[in-house]
């Protein structure tokens, strides 16, 4: 890692304002409608993502019929093949030459599958026990493997699009915008699939089709949207030399050597095993623990994902002015005092736990905004270091930490629910009271266990060493070079 005085990096980003000020780089803006066409790529990908947070535990042990426990293991199962699937499809990735780049053709071809085997999560075959388990496992792979392969080289683009680091900030804004655009579009499908029909064998099925149909469309919007932009930054990095690739284990030896890099994806994982454990225990809280009709469900988590929509724009407006850590620190306490708040919540509080998941919301946005945008630095400093492009590389490390701390979340409350003694409800007409060991075990895991997680997040992201300053003086000696 490069060590620069605090003068030295002032004067470096003064050098490097006065060079691009005597370029044509200010006329090189990226579009907002390129901003918003690839964002759109990011809708598409919220869709399936969110309905598999808010509903698959719940479908699977429910309606399904599977054990709590093997229903964990399902995507952990999954995210298992991921930790193989995402570093390969990512070097593969950035070796790819074809006419459409690197990066479109794994777009535009996987997303069919994509599109399939998400509508198959939610048939339920005529088997059980082990055999359901086999079902489920076998599409949860075959899912994840289309999904890494469409959304890891679209989250790749990112840093290919632009190298300023505000226009960054502003692109991930407008990513982590759609992104909660999308769950709030599957969240209201769901409202409205859940108010039409009563039969859970009808709803969940055209739940997975429209979305899995939506995703696939929108990915083709993100393709033809960014493809000017991306085919003239492509023809930039193709004029630049550069030393011959390496192969794929060392590439990866070198990425895990990059100081912020590790703090990157530390950030990044702690902050997704926060929230997501949170929204995987949220359908056991509102129906269990609270006593309230599922209907409840879908209206909070439009009423987290709208404030956090909100909450994007006055984060991103603090984040041109200071730097991208310091949103995180000081936009995740919101979302720890709302953890204290839900555990201490009482049945009957409903006015109290919706005024929670809004002060939740605020935070949330941050875990959104900053990880996605702290990369594409690191990515330019691994650029100084080797003189080498990976994006593929270092992305496909984020969509698997963002992957594992799904599954790792839904594996974590699948297991302390059965050990809990959750009773399985599927197929039952009247409701069931769950013992009092269940509920604990709700009130756990909707406040101190994601609480613990979001701190560790914390502590990273005050040492995380890539400020404004830093950065301005990495793309200094990075145009120096490509001069």
């Amino acid at each position: 890692m490069i060590r620069l005085s605090r003068q030295q990096a002032k004067t470096a980003l003064v050098q490097l304002s006065d060079r691009f000020q005597a370029t044509d780089y200010h006329s090189d803006h990226l579009a907002i409608r390129t901003q918003a066409a690839y964002a759109m790529g990011d809708f598409g990908g919220a869709i399936p993502g969110c309905m598999q947070v808010f509903f698959l535990l719940f479908f699977l042990t429910n309606i399904a019929g599977l054990d709590a426990g093997l229903a964990g293991s399902v995507l952990l199962l999954g995210k298992g093949w991921d930790a193989i699937s995402d570093p390969m499809i990512g070097w593969l990735s950035d070796r790819t030459q074809s006419r459409w780049g690197r990066r479109y053709p794994w777009m535009i071809v996987a997303s069919i599958p994509l599109g399939i085997c998400f509508f198959l999560h939610w048939v339920v075959p005529p088997v059980s026990g082990w055999l359901l388990f086999g079902y489920y496992g076998l599409i949860t792979i075959l899912f994840y493997t289309a999904f890494t392969a469409v959304f890891l080289p679209l989250g790749a683009l990112a840093a290919e699009l632009t190298q300023d680091y505000d226009e960054r900030t502003s692109l991930i804004s407008f990513q982590s915008a759609f992104k909660i655009g999308g769950s709030l579009f599957a969240l209201v499908l769901a409202q409205v699939l859940f108010g039409l029909f009563e039969s859970p064998q009808l709803r969940y099925p055209l739940l997975g089709s429209l979305g899995g149909l939506m995703a696939m469309i929108s990915v083709y919007i993100c393709v033809f949207g960014t493809s000017k932009r991306y085919f003239q930054q492509e023809a930039k990095r193709l004029a630049i030399t550069r030393p011959p690739s390496l192969p794929f284990l060392q590439q990866i030896r070198i990425a895990f050597s990059n100081k912020p890099f590790l703090y990157a994806i530390g950030i990044y994982l702690c902050s997704w095993l926060g929230v997501q454990v949170t929204v995987a225990i949220l359908p056991y809280f509102i129906v269990d623990y609270m006593q309230l009709a599922d209907r409840h469900l879908t209206q909070m988590a439009l009423l987290v994902q709208g404030v956090s929509l909100l909450g994007m724009a006055f984060w991103n407006a603090i984040a041109q002015k200071v730097d991208k850590k310091t949103v995180y620190c000081l936009g995740i306490p919101f979302t720890m005092l709302a953890g204290v708040g839900l555990f201490m919540l009482q049945p009957g509080q409903m006015l109290t736990m919706y005024g929670l998941g809004a002060i939740a919301g605020f935070g949330i946005a941050t875990a959104h905004l900053v990880p996605w945008s702290i990369l594409p630095d690191v990515v330019d400093l691994d650029e100084l270091n080797t003189g080498q492009r990976r994006e593929g590389i270092f992305y496909s490390f984020m969509v698997m930490l963002q992957k594992l701390g799904i599954a790792l979340s839904l594996f974590i409350v699948g297991q302390i629910l059965s050990h809990a003694g959750l009773l399985a409800t599927a197929g039952s007409k009247e409701a069931i009271s769950q013992p009092e060991s269940v509920l604990w075990a709700i009130r756990l895991m909707v406040g101190p266990i994601p609480i613990a997680f979001l701190s560790m997040g914390l502590v990273l992201a005050y040492f995380y060493p890539i400020t404004r300053t830093v950065h301005a003086a990495i793309r200094l000696q990075l145009q120096q070079r490509h001069d």
